[in-house]
């Protein structure tokens, strides 16, 4: 074997043994352990893109940390099978009744997005979760000046309990995200959409209030607008290269 083909062997070899994954740097020193004669500078050449070199196999997991894929195949309930609650009208409603139509309101209604998509379940397989709906604005052709793609991610609480849990997850997805929005039933407590809707605004995210007693005229209402803020890049790539087909094609 040759010597980049060792060294890739023992990258491998060690990441088996990691399931969380190991830093670029780490990695390094570790196959340098392993092997004293070879030469760091001709390690680093070898395995500095192993991400690109077996997609199919290793990831990176967060900047710098390479991962097999094989350790990133946790997987949540399907979309229907999330919280369920009986409407007034004798209704079965879950939460993914109104992904679909809050995508349709985000490109129709207040025109944020040029495109959206309901998403949820756990499609980028992190502990930070997966937005429940996600967005692209692009310039049109008829627009005279052009402006960048901004990615728009929102979260949906078809249940008043969750509203802390929302908000946490709608400031994680500003990490890969221009917009962050939360959608919140009316029926939560005045005092409860008060606080949330003053950490909203000084967060920047996006407050939406929804009638979740029925998903054929759910009324969204803006409660506060999201600001628009500049995502981790690294983030932005890593997450929509999950969905390039679904959102860009």
């Amino acid at each position: 074997m040759k010597i980049t083909e060792i060294i890739k062997k023992t990258a491998f070899d060690l990441l088996e043994a990691q399931p969380e994954g190991i830093r670029y740097s780490e990695l390094i020193n570790l196959i340098s352990t392993q092997n004293p004669s070879f030469n760091k500078n001709t390690i680093s050449g070898a395995i500095w893109n192993l991400d690109q070199q077996f997609p199919e196999k290793i990831y990176k997991a967060d900047r710098g940390i390479f991962r097999l894929l094989k350790y990133n195949e946790e997987v949540e309930p399907e979309i229907d099978e999330k919280l369920k609650k009986k409407t007034p009208k004798g209704q079965l409603v879950c939460e993914g009744d109104f992904y679909k139509p809050f995508a349709d309101w985000l490109v129709n209604e207040i025109e944020e997005c040029t495109k959206a998509i309901p998403l949820g379940g756990n499609l980028f397989k992190d502990k930070w979760g997966t937005p429940d709906v996600i967005g692209i604005r692009e310039s049109k052709r008829s627009d005279i000046i052009e402006f960048p793609t901004e990615i728009v991610s929102a979260e949906i609480k078809l249940d008043s309990n969750g509203l802390i849990t929302a908000f946490g997850q709608a400031c994680a997805y500003k990490i890969f995200s221009h917009k962050s929005y939360i959608v919140v039933p009316k029926e939560s407590q005045v005092e409860d959409i008060s606080r949330l809707d003053t950490l909203c605004r000084l967060f920047g995210i996006g407050l939406i209030l929804f009638n979740n007693a029925d998903k054929e005229s759910p009324d969204f209402e803006i409660r506060a607008r999201a600001i628009k803020h500049e995502p981790d890049m690294f983030f932005v790539n890593k997450n929509l290269k999950l969905l390039e087909e679904r959102l860009f094609r």
